[in-house]
């Protein structure tokens, strides 16, 4: 298994026209992603990179949404996802559209995120899935470097990993297949196949337990009886001298 972290990616792009079908990728993945979006609530909409900006998220009803990458078009915040410019726990929720497939260091992304998220906020991933079609391309010679076959191409079972050591819960996954130059676009593969389709989503949310018990809610806890052994005894023995006159 390669590292998480490696150097640098030769070439990254700044748009989804910038890869080969990439119009059909985004509104593919715009479709969808609108079940999983009608469900999130909050304050707060987080869009990390320059995919996710590109994405329709207009059936979300967080109707605050942050687009948030290095350079761009429809950038509301100009900054680094490795390096962001929010306080912790202040995001609802947060969408990485295929964000983890360019980068360097996804551990760092992924942790810069779980900072920013509140107590069980929500977290939406999308990348390329390695063992379908689009996968294989990778094998190619001189292909393996062109866009979107550059991409690095994590497996859900690994992104699934990753997400279990920061305490997250999976609440949804799933993988659809997109064929452009075919009418029906992969729906067989799609509905059959989820395994094997070229797209992946998975939605998370961030579960945090405490680690030690808070002191008010244990002083309000059960109240603690005196020990009362004997007492009936002791009752009986007053009621005879009451009566005997003593």
């Amino acid at each position: 298994m390669k590292p998480a972290k490696i150097r640098q990616i030769s070439a990254t792009p700044n748009s989804w026209n910038d890869m080969l079908w990439g119009e059909h990728y985004r509104d593919a993945l715009a479709m969808h992603l609108k079940p999983c979006l009608t469900k999130l609530y909050g304050f707060h909409f987080l869009k990390v990179g320059h995919l996710s900006a590109e994405l329709a998220t207009d059936d979300c009803p967080i109707s605050h949404q942050v687009n948030v990458a290095l350079q761009g078009d429809n950038i509301q915040v100009q900054a680094d996802p490795l390096h962001l410019p929010f306080e912790s726990k202040s995001v609802d929720a947060c969408l990485l559209a295929h964000t983890l497939s360019w980068s360097h260091d996804p551990h760092r992304i992924l942790r810069e995120v779980d900072r920013v998220l509140i107590d069980d906020g929500w977290l939406i991933i999308t990348g390329f899935n390695p063992i379908s079609m689009l996968g294989m391309g990778k094998l190619l010679p001189g292909l393996h470097r062109r866009i979107p076959w550059n991409s690095r191409m994590f497996s859900q079972m690994r992104l699934l990993d990753w997400l279990s050591l920061l305490n997250y819960e999976l609440v949804q996954r799933g993988g659809f297949q997109v064929l452009p130059w075919r009418k029906q676009g992969g729906k067989v593969i799609s509905k059959h196949l989820p395994a094997l389709g070229c797209l992946t989503i998975m939605v998370a949310r961030k579960r945090t337990l405490p680690l030690t018990m808070n002191p008010a809610r244990k002083a309000s806890g059960k109240t603690q009886l005196r020990p009362v052994i004997g007492a009936t005894q002791h009752y009986r023995q007053n009621g005879k001298d009451q009566a005997s006159g003593r």
